[in-house]
C-alpha cells in the first residue's frame, strides 16, 4: 500500500539533502525542504552565509520576518549591533558564517495583512532541521561555535539547555558527531529589547563580554 503521507509528517529534512557538494549545493537543497510543516506559510528557505573556510560559526534559533521575505540570516538592527559586538571582541564579522538552527520563520498572524509574530520552533521542528545544520557544520568545519540564544542552544544540547546558565563559557560537546567548542550568549535581538538606556548598554556589554571568550577561545 502506497502511503499517503507529506514529506513533512516524517519531520527530517534527511531525504532532502544532495549526495555530493559544498554550501552551493546544500544551499539549492535546502530551497526544496519539506522535512517539517514550516515551509507551509514560510516565503522561503533561509539558509546560512558566510565565509567557507570560518573559524566561527554563529548559529541563531530561526529567519525573523524581513530574514524570510529577503532570503538572508540575520538582517537589520539585529545583524548590525552584532556585528559592532564582535567587532569589539576582536571578531571579524566578514570572516564568520551564519547560519540559523532552523531554516522557515515561523510565526502567527491575526489576520492577512495583519503583523506576523514570531513563534518558537518547538524541539522536533528544531530536530527536524538539524541535518541541514549538521550539513554546514561538515562544510565548513568551524573551530568554534557561538550560539545565540537559548533556543540555538536547546537545538544543539538538548531541551535542557539554559543561557543563562552558561553564557560566557567555554563548553566542550559533541554536536552532530563531532567534538566542537561552544560559546552561548543571549541573542542580539534581545539586547535590542531591553528597557531603558541603562538596561540596553548592560545587555551589550553581556554581549560583547561573552563574544570576547569566543575570541580568547581562537586566539
Amino acid at each position: 500500500m502506497v502511503s499517503t503521507k507529506a514529506p513533512e509528517d516524517a519531520y527530517t529534512a534527511e531525504p532532502f539533502l544532495p549526495e555530493r557538494g559544498g554550501l552551493p549545493a546544500l544551499r539549492r537543497a535546502a530551497a526544496e525542504c519539506r522535512g517539517c510543516p514550516l515551509h507551509r506559510d514560510a516565503t522561503q528557505t533561509v539558509f546560512g552565509v558566510g565565509d567557507r573556510n570560518a573559524r566561527v560559526m554563529l548559529v541563531g534559533e530561526q529567519p525573523g520576518d524581513q530574514e524570510d521575505r529577503q532570503g538572508k540570516p540575520f538582517i537589520g538592527p539585529a545583524r548590525r549591533l552584532l556585528d559592532r559586538a564582535l567587532e569589539e571582541a576582536g571578531l571579524d564579522p566578514a570572516q564568520a558564517y551564519v547560519t540559523h538552527a532552523v531554516k522557515h520563520f515561523k510565526f502567527t498572524q491575526a489576520e492577512p495583512r495583519k503583523r506576523r509574530i514570531h513563534k518558537a520552533p518547538t524541539l522536533r521542528e528544531m530536530t527536524a532541521c538539524g541535518p541541514w545544520l549538521a550539513a554546514e557544520l561538515a562544510v565548513v568545519e568551524p573551530e568554534l561555535i557561538v550560539l545565540l540564544g537559548a533556543s540555538a542552544g536547546k537545538a544543539l544540547l538538548g531541551s535542557a539547555f539554559r543561557v543563562g546558565e552558561v553564557r560566557g563559557t567555554l563548553l566542550e560537546r559533541e554536536i552532530h558527531r563531532w567534538p566542537k567548542k561552544l560559546v552561548a550568549t543571549v541573542h542580539p535581538s534581545s539586547v535590542l529589547r531591553a528597557q531603558g538606556d541603562a538596561d540596553r548598554e548592560a545587555a551589550y556589554a553581556g554581549l560583547v563580554s561573552d563574544l570576547k571568550v569566543a575570541a580568547r577561545a581562537l586566539s
